[in-house]
């Protein structure tokens, strides 16, 4: 608790020793203090002289780092009191104490206290805020602190704790090391000027140097952080920006230069005050957080100190705007809140003038130790932390090692580390500059190979940590680490130096300032500085001293904010004109002004169209073409959307979607913005979404795109209120170019600049995220930013762009390939031909002169200059008739403008090229821009090629001349027309000076043929900062056919292009091209140029053009004949020239050790970090998805990334289930894909709103009726007594029976042409309709709105296990037992149904009265039976009945019982019994009806106790297939008669009408139409009302039906069957013509799916005369049911079966009691056996057939000798055995009229146990 410090008495040091002892008694119960005498006279006395001669400070802290080898004894903390708090981050009394909780609220601070934030163990993400008596804290000099402790409680405002022991217990620090004040209260807290506490200067105990330097590494909270720094060039390693400062604040850093500050800020040493030694390094990396006390305290263990995190966060700032706060107690003058923090120590005089004198302003990189204070000229000199950072970080040794102590695998000795340091400086070239990257890379790889043997059985999984082993043969001692450095430093002459002979690190810098005052250092690049310092430890640093490579390090420190600050200052202070002056002198003729005045200009413009030439008939724009690869994107997004809409969590219920809205939000970029407007105005989509009425002009398009500026705020909120108004929509927000604003939107907010963190603040807001009908789709090139640990997107919902070849093969026959930066590069690598990717080596050593000439001047500026020196005098060397000038400028440039000119002359339409000039800082923008347009006018070009500045911030300006030929060339008629987009600029011969900090995604036209990024700073080492600038060269190329390819390969392109100068880089500046005698006079038709002597280029004519020899490498030409040829349209398919510094394209071009560029292992972004040194690389193998997962584990956002707070929601995955992310490379399509993916969504949507409806005509119409009109057009309901004189329509109009036989009947007429497509196969695919389905359709299990969720089952109210079993028993003669059927019946459905008072069982079915009425309620239960189609069958009847009331029973088999409970748990359900499982429809409608007849027995019995009478209980059903989906009306002109269209309307509607039909209970069965588009009758008189066939859906009176039943053995035409038995009973069958049904095509399950197939084998059996066989035969068993085989076998072999009926309609089959079908070719003659019973006349008819199916004992001799048969008709008797057969045959006397044959037996082809149908068959004699 207590501490010492210089310039205290003497006397003190035995109270503090005292104070020491005392408290640690207190504080352990099992660790015996040391005697106070002995730690006063035991403990050695070594106190070192500063260099003034005062006695340093002899007591170092507790936390410094001295080992000790005494064991270690852990500290127990007293145990809280019982009922007490425990939870970190808050006191016993259970008040939160974290800062970022209590930051805002209103604390209360006694008088004399101080807030202090403390840091827990628990918690390194958290300060802890309390309150402490400043007395007891030491001033901002470590010094004047009281011993002991007083402080209070800021959560339960307990006060006057006296003990920091008693404290730390209150607040649940929970600590492992015994309690001190110096180790645990951290940083002073203060309020800013909003009234928010915020981190302060941290708390200046002794030794704070050391302690400082060990925690640089340390998590501080992510919410402290005020103003993060912005990272800079290289920077992989985690908070490098807060290593660099040495004063009391040193963890504040106000730069955000990235670990750098100028030294000219900082505050001189004052006098008077002792200067502290540095403290003693740690160098055990996982040891940074507390390193061991003094040997006095034996509490202290390794595992004690909590492991370095790897994620770092840098503190928060002690100044707010520039103002320090009051309570900031640092002493110093801050300017500009930038001052960097400097720890007390020993000082060094930096030289006046040293910046002048030596030409060059130095870099101190920081390594091991603590850098003096720097004075004097402090400004000339640069400090960087980033060296001390990559030090620390690889000496955090891993997670998976830190738990098992640091004994075992120690990190990187500081000798060792500064060793390889020393190797790595002296293998770099002259012109490299240093990466941490590498260096990095090295110390990892370095400290693998010295424990391989350590990780090696570490990861063989022994249980014990294997035993340490030494990792290095001879461990490096500080006393050889000099002599090797200086070997290692022999080989490379004078360019490093190692300094080792000062005492310390100030003597050192001190003399190495000297050294550069007396140019001793001028061949010297590093100069490595080794000492050994008072800690006896080794102390180092590196200066740079090399003007190249100090002026790179120097750049790379500056953010880009601040590049564009200095550079504006540079050019606005007049600081150029020294240069400018400069190189206008390296003219021999003068500068560019004379030049100029001696140049001749252009008399007129060649440009302009000759009235005899024609146009080109070459030009065409692409822009407005969809490529398939799009289209199969757009696929991808779609199934992806598709697969979180299938997901079980339900966050996206495509079903209730009837409608697609958008909005993209595109970068700030007035470019972009009208590209992404003229993409979507073209792309069709507007009309896809039905919008093309609102959209009428591209300018009316604009409304769905939005910029990212201030603008959008307001276009987000309207689209949160659409989406609250309109839950039925689907709003797709598209994030374009997602990468350029991932700012988060608290750090804007805070100190970012107002334009950043839009995204943070509105697309990732609760109100879009909560929004269940909002998909957000995040589209860019570089997604590795949104790619952290913290992400917000699963990788399951990310979208790779697709590789479109595969070893050459296209596979979406695009004829197209892209051409990016991986081309880019590969061309490089290639030995045919010149390289895409190129740097200009005269440009680069006229550029380095500068550099060195002009040291204060930043190098873009001088690069910027030198480069408009070049086009400047290229101009007047190519059209002002200078051609001495050509050496005065570089060949690439030469060669640049020469094709920029020339281009035109080949094409009567003057269409050229475009040169993109990349100048990244608009002020040097602007001045490129002025000055080329001014050389440019003075030429007389101001006709030949445009000059354009691109800035994002505003539209593009073009001149009235080419203004008109872009209309001419585009057909546009709009004289106001301008173009908005590059795009638009196709074959426009100009110079873009593309300018912007960072590409926004603007497009660039295929006419771009050269590539400028000269200009563009090397600084910038990020990934996605790199491969967005080579981004902007990347390009589509047409596919060559392999076979034309040859041995060509992608590299060629650029020697096969005949208007690239065939120069290299590596040429020297002596070969220069004579353009003159290439270009005779002022027409330079020709701009193909090869690197030969001028006096052999052969002068050609206007147009002339050249054409390459096939020999490989050669350069020659060779005349064509006399052609026109568009130079333009012959360079669409080859690829941009890319011009880059050498320093850029040397990095770019370098390969790591795994293969892939260099810049691949670059930081991916600036707002991310690395999460652990210990990362491998990316492999050249990986693909794109495994790219992102690397990236996921590997990197972490930093805390102004709007995914750093992520991980704060709680969620365990943290992905949000709604956003996506389409990742492809630039240029490549990705506005076209997600576009399209717009329209097919629209387009799904659509389509699951439609069902595909059977919609056929009704077949055999040709009826010979009387057309007697028997009801009024206009009558509602049908006449009981008009219906009974109707005749019933035997004919099957229904067009899926279009296969059956046809029944007889004497009013049809058959029609003698056959369907010809009824010859095929029997199960066709019938004719369909794609309808939309209305609000009135039944659904299926996927339909999920919020109304269904009630009925469905997924209210809260009724779980999924509510639901009970209920047995219900009933007998019947046909079955011969009782048989046992079950209810399940939901808790919500059972008010349905009747339970016994006793025991609940099950009596009946409730069944209203007839004379109920209510308009919210139907009447009739609702049968449904199904099988196979739990999912797919429409049994959700909520919107179909209109939210009536209704009864809605699933009649199923017993083996799905489980499966359709699942789906549909709220349904009833009808259990039929096992035996039925594997029967058919007529056993399910046999079941219903005689079930539905018994429970309406009961019915009547129940009411009958209640007082009414038998006859009024309700005694309908209905009968509903399972594919029914809506229900339409005809309306009828009331007047005319005529029917009219025909609307959907509810179920409901039409039950009711049905069932208030008068006198309803006297018709037997009711039916509705079924839909056809043609069935209507639109415009013509119909019956409203007709007898005849019904099916599908039915209203069946059981009562009057009780008679008749379904054959539950039947598997088809049971409806047919069943509708003619009731005919021939005498009952009212109605059909209501005005109501139909619709019927959906669901090819899943439904009971006419079965398959025939053998017991042995799955294989389907193919004839159907395999069917039957003969009895007591060796026959392959099929596994099928004798009924189905029978039906059949009769369907199939009707023509052998009965050949005298195929085709002879005249002559029926008879079939008694029964409708079989026998096929199309057969007609078929129905006829009753049953007394009274109505059949048709058949009189005088022959029979060509008699099918007697189970006869029955109405069946009498006498009853068939009452028919005629034809000679040689046959007879078939079907019975269920063998034996019922023969009685059959003798009780009906059928041998007096048949004859038999033994072999006319058959049998279906089952096995014995399954009960096989026996059949006969005869011949009439």
């Amino acid at each position: 608790m207590g501490n010492s410090y210089t310039g205290q008495l003497r006397s003190t040091r035995f109270e503090e020793v005292l104070h020491n002892s005392i408290e640690a008694s207190l504080r352990s119960n099992t660790v015996v203090p040391r005697p106070v005498f002995s730690q006063l006279y035991l403990e050695p006395e070594w106190r070192p002289r500063s260099r003034d001669g005062q006695i340093e400070n002899e007591d170092e802290d507790d936390d410094d780092g001295s080992e000790s080898n005494s064991p270690p004894i852990p500290y127990q903390m007293k145990p809280p009191p019982e009922g007490s708090c425990t939870t970190d981050g808050f006191c016993q009394a259970g008040k939160d104490l974290r800062l970022a909780s209590i930051a805002t609220e209103c604390l209360d601070l006694p008088p004399g206290f101080l807030l202090v934030g403390a840091k827990s163990p628990s918690l390194p993400d958290q300060l802890l805020v309390c309150a402490v008596d400043r007395r007891f804290l030491p001033d901002e000099h470590g010094h004047n602190a009281l011993l002991g402790f007083s402080g209070n409680c800021m959560g339960c405002g307990e006060k006057g704790f006296r003990y920091f022991t008693e404290f730390s217990n209150h607040i649940n620090l929970k600590l492992t090391t015994q309690p001190k004040k110096q180790k645990h209260l951290k940083y002073h807290l203060f309020r800013n000027a909003q009234g928010t506490v915020v981190l302060g200067p941290p708390i200046c105990w002794k030794g704070i140097e050391s302690r400082v330097r060990r925690q640089s590494t340390s998590n501080v909270s992510g919410g402290l952080e005020e103003h993060p720094p912005v990272s800079g060039v290289s920077d992989l390693l985690p908070n490098s920006s807060h290593t660099t400062g040495y004063t009391a604040s040193e963890t504040c850093p106000t730069s955000i230069n990235d670990g750098h500050v100028s030294l000219s800020q900082q505050p001189l040493p004052q006098p008077g005050l002792l200067a502290h030694g540095p403290g003693r390094p740690t160098v055990i990396g996982s040891m940074a957080n507390s390193g061991p006390p003094k040997k006095r305290h034996k509490g202290w263990s390794p595992e004690s100190s909590a492991p370095t995190e790897a994620v770092h966060r840098p503190a928060a700032s002690s100044t707010v705007n520039g103002t320090k706060s009051a309570s900031n107690g640092t002493s110093g003058c801050a300017s500009q809140g930038s001052s960097p923090p400097m720890a007390p120590g020993e000082s060094v005089i930096v030289p006046d003038n040293l910046l002048q004198t030596c030409g060059l302003q130095p870099v101190i990189l920081k390594g091991h130790g603590a850098l003096p204070r720097l004075c004097g000229s402090a400004g000339d000199v640069l400090v960087n932390g980033r060296l001390q950072a990559c030090y620390r970080s690889t000496q955090t040794l891993p997670h998976v090692y830190e738990q098992y102590g640091a004994s075992s695998v120690q990190p990187l000795s500081t000798e060792m580390q500064v060793l390889l340091t020393v190797y790595y400086l002296v293998q770099l070239a002259p012109d490299q500059m240093p990466l941490m990257e590498d260096l990095e890379q090295i110390l990892m790889r370095s400290w693998r190979e010295s424990h391989l043997t350590e990780i090696r059985q570490y990861q063989q999984s022994h249980p014990q940590f294997p035993s340490p082993l030494p990792g290095l043969a001879q461990p490096l001692t500080p006393s050889q680490l000099p002599w090797l450095a200086k070997l290692a430093t022999s080989s490379c002459g004078e360019s490093v130096q190692v300094l080792d002979t000062a005492p310390s690190l100030a003597e050192a810098l001190d003399d190495t300032f000297q050294k550069l005052m007396e140019g001793k250092l001028n061949q010297t690049h590093y100069v490595v500085i080794v000492c050994m310092g008072r800690s006896q430890e080794t102390e180092s640093c590196i200066v740079v001293t090399g003007k190249h490579q100090s002026r790179a390090l120097a750049e790379s420190m500056l953010s880009p904010s601040d590049c564009v600050r200095q550079i504006s200052q540079e050019l606005s202070s007049g600081m150029t004109a020294e240069l400018e002056a400069y190189i206008g002198s390296l003219c021999p003729d003068g500068d560019v002004e004379a030049l100029l005045e001696k140049s001749s200009p252009e008399k007129s413009s060649p440009s302009t169209q000759g009235c005899g030439e024609p146009p080109c008939t070459e030009y065409r724009v692409e822009w407005r073409e969809i490529r398939p690869i799009q289209l199969a994107v757009a696929r991808k997004l779609l199934s992806h959307v598709c697969a979180i809409a299938d997901s079980s969590t339900h966050n996206l219920d495509l079903g209730s979607f009837d409608k697609v809205e958008f909005l993209i939000c595109v970068p700030p970029s007035e470019v972009a913005f009208q590209q992404v407007v003229l993409h979507l105005w073209n792309s069709g989509v507007l009309q896809e979404l039905g919008l093309e009425q609102e959209c009428l002009s591209p300018k009316d398009a604009e409304q769905y795109v939005v910029k990212l500026d201030q603008t959008v705020v307001a276009k987000i909120n309207e689209l949160i209120q659409k989406s609250k108004m309109n839950p039925y929509t689907l709003f797709i927000v598209v994030h374009d170019h997602a990468h350029w604003d991932i700012s988060s939107g608290h750090y804007s907010r805070v100190g970012g600049k107002p334009s950043e963190g839009l995204v943070d603040s509105l697309l990732n807001c609760k109100q879009i995220q909560e929004a269940a009908n909002i998909l957000t789709l995040h589209v860019t090139s570089f997604p590795f930013a949104l790619q952290t640990q913290n992400t917000r997107i699963s990788p399951y919902n990310e979208i790779h762009w697709p590789s479109a070849f595969n070893n050459d093969v296209d596979l979406y026959h695009e004829k197209t390939k892209y051409y990016g930066v991986s081309e880019l590069l590969e061309s490089t690598r290639s030995g045919s031909g010149l390289p895409l990717l190129r740097f200009d080596s005269s440009f680069e050593s006229m550029v380095a002169v500068l550099e060195e000439r002009f040291p204060k001047l930043h190098s873009v500026v001088i690069r910027t200059q030198v480069l408009l020196q070049h086009y400047s005098v290229a101009l007047m060397a190519t059209a002002g008739g200078q051609a001495q000038l050509q050496k005065h400028t570089s060949i690439e440039t030469l060669e640049m403008v020469q094709c920029l000119l020339s281009s035109t002359h080949r094409c009567p339409s003057h269409h050229g090229h475009m040169l993109l000039l990349r100048i990244p800082f608009p002020s040097l923008a602007a001045l490129a821009h002025q000055r080329l347009c001014r050389i440019r006018d003075r030429l007389g070009l101001h006709d030949r090629f445009e000059v354009i500045l691109g800035d994002p911030t505003s539209g593009i300006i073009v001149g009235k001349h080419f203004l008109d030929q872009l209309r001419l060339w585009l057909k546009i008629q709009d004289p106001e027309w301008t173009p908005h987009t590059y795009l638009e600029l196709e074959a426009l011969p100009c110079i873009l000076i593309f300018t912007g900090m960072d590409p926004m995604g603007e497009s660039l036209p295929r006419s771009l043929k050269y590539c400028d990024q000269r200009v563009v700073s090397c600084c910038a080492l990020r990934r996605t900062a790199m491969e967005q600038e080579l981004g902007l060269a990347a390009y589509l190329v047409l596919a060559e056919p392999q076979s034309q390819r040859g041995a060509r390969t992608s590299s060629d392109l650029s020697e096969s292009d005949p208007d690239k100068l065939s120069s290299t880089d590596n040429e020297e500046e002596e070969l220069v091209v004579d353009v003159n005698s290439t270009l005779p006079g002022p027409d330079h038709s020709q701009a193909e140029f090869s690197p030969r002597k001028p006096d052999k280029q052969p002068a050609l004519s206007k147009c002339t053009p050249q054409r390459r020899s096939t020999s490989p490498g050669s350069s020659s030409t060779q005349a064509s004949p006399l052609r026109q040829s568009c130079s333009w349209s012959r360079n669409l398919n080859r690829p941009p020239v890319v011009l880059l510094p050498k320093a850029l394209y040397n990095l770019i071009t370098t390969m790591d050790a795994s293969g892939l560029p260099k810049p691949t292992s670059f930081l991916p972004h600036a707002s991310v970090e690395w999460a652990s040194s210990f990362r491998p690389l990316l492999s050249k193998m990986m693909t794109c998805t495994e790219q992102s997962l690397y990236y996921r584990q590997w990197t972490v956002p930093r805390q102004h990334h709007m995914d750093s707070s992520n991980r704060a929601e709680g969620r365990t995955d943290n992905f949000h289930p709604r956003r996506l992310l389409l990742s492809g490379p630039p240029q490549v399509g990705k506005t076209g894909a997600y576009l399209q993916f717009l329209g097919i969504l629209s387009r799904m949507l659509i389509r699951l709103m439609e069902v595909d409806i059977y919609d056929e005509e009704d077949i055999n119409c040709n009826c010979q009726s009387d057309l007697v009109q028997y009801h009024q057009a206009i009558a509602s309901w049908p006449n009981a007594d008009t219906m009974r004189g109707m005749p019933f329509d035997f004919i099957i109009h229904d067009p899926k029976y279009e296969d059956i036989s046809v029944i007889y009947s004497t009013d049809f007429t058959p029609n003698a042409e056959k369907n010809p497509r009824r010859q095929e196969e029997v199960y066709l695919r019938q004719r369909t309709a794609r309808i939309k389905l209305s609000k009135y359709a039944a659904y299926n299990t996927y339909h999920h709105c919020e109304q269904c969720h009630q009925y469905m089952g997924f209210n809260p109210r009724y779980q999924l296990y509510e639901s009970t079993l209920h047995a219900f028993t009933f007998s019947h003669l046909l079955l011969g037992e009782e048989i046992q059927l079950y209810f399940i019946i939901p808790k919500s459905k059972e008010h349905h149904f009747s339970f016994s008072q006793s025991g609940g069982q099950l009596e009946s079915m409730r069944l209203p009265l007839t004379s109920d009425w209510n308009p919210d309620c139907i009447k009739s239960p609702i049968f449904t039976p199904t099988t196979g189609r739990h999912e797919h069958g429409l049994f959700n009847l909520y919107h179909a009945m209109d939210g009536a009331s209704h009864l809605h029973i699933l009649v199923i088999k017993e083996y799905e019982m489980a499966v359709y409970k699942k789906y549909w748990p709220n349904h009833i359900m009808l259990v039929l019994p096992t035996i039925f499982n594997g029967a058919g429809i007529g056993a399910a409608h046999f079941l219903i009806k005689e079930l539905s007849y018994h429970n309406l027995e009961l019915e009547r019995n129940r009411r009958v106790e209640h007082g009414s009478r038998p006859q009024d209980v309700w005694p309908f059903i209905i009968l509903a297939d399972d594919s029914c989906v809506m229900w339409n009306s005809v309306d009828v002109d009331t007047k005319s008669g005529t029917a009219g269209t025909e609307r959907n309307v509810s179920l409901k509607q039409v039950l009711q009408h049905m069932e208030a039909s008068p006198d309803i209970t006297q018709y037997g069965l009711c039916g509705l139409r079924k839909w056809s588009s043609r069935g209507s009758g639109f415009g013509r008189r119909r019956e409203p009302f007709s007898r005849g066939h019904l099916h599908d859906f039915l209203l069946l009176n059981v009562d009057l039906t009780q008679d008749v039943q379904y054959n539950q053995n039947r598997f088809t035409c049971d409806d047919v069957d069943f509708n003619l038995r009731v005919q021939s009973a005498g009952l009212l069958m109605c059909r209501f013509n005005n109501f139909s049904v619709m019927k959906k095509q669901i090819a899943i399950g439904g009971y006419r799916t079965f398959i025939i197939k053998t017991k042995m084998t799955d294989v389907p059996t193919v004839q159907p005369s395999q069917y039957v066989c003969a009895p007591d035969s060796k026959h392959l068993f099929l596994a099928t049911p004798a009924q189905l085989l029978l039906e059949k076998y009769l369907q199939h072999t009707s023509q052998r079966l009965f050949p005298l009926s195929a085709g002879n309609y005249s002559h029926p089959v008879l079939s008694v009691d029964c409708y079989l079908n026998l096929g199309p070719e057969v007609t078929v003659c129905f006829v009753s056996s049953r007394p009274h019973s109505i059949n048709i006349s058949t009189a005088g008819l022959l029979f060509s057939g008699l099918v007697l199916y189970f006869c029955d004992s109405f069946v009498t001799p006498g009853f068939l000798k009452k028919f005629q048969f034809l000679k040689g008709a046959t007879l078939c008797v079907i019975c269920p055995n063998r034996s019922a057969l023969r009685q059959t045959v003798v009780r009906l006397e059928l041998e007096d009229e048949w004859r038999f044959r033994l072999s006319d037996e058959f049998q279906t082809a089952n096995a014995k146990e399954d009960q096989p149908i026996f059949f006969l068959t005869g011949k009439h004699i």
